[in-house]
């Protein structure tokens, strides 16, 4: 895998970031390339989210994702994302700038990692 990691980083820049579709085509990518298991999804959902924030001026309201149905679409992503895309899509929010925002996807984060 890690032989692997600069030409697949190289060609996911590649991946143009002009709406929802695409960027969320690009964070597949990350995280099937992401080479830690631990912080994996935490890192890629503020990757995400500083994605969209650039590109759309959007981010998601990750507290609207509930997480067996995050989970599922991620698993389910590998394959097909359409899943996934709507489920983003549907949680955008332009609330970029805020503070609660930006708070409450930290803690679904980690709400997201835990083990039950």
């Amino acid at each position: 895998m890690a032989r692997f990691l600069a030409d697949t980083l190289a060609g996911m820049d590649q991946i143009p970031e002009r709406t929802v579709a695409e960027i969320v085509e690009k964070y597949v990518e990350m995280n099937i390339a992401h080479p830690f298991i631990e912080g994996n999804g935490r890192s890629t959902r503020i990757w995400l989210d500083l994605i969209l924030k650039r590109s759309l001026k959007k981010c998601v309201d990750w507290s609207r994702i509930g997480k067996s149905e995050y989970m599922n679409a991620m698993v389910q992503s590998s394959v097909d994302s359409s899943g996934l895309k709507r489920l983003l899509k549907n949680a955008l929010t332009d609330q970029v700038d805020s503070r609660e925002m930006y708070t409450k996807g930290i803690d679904h984060s980690y709400y997201y990692e835990e083990l039950e």
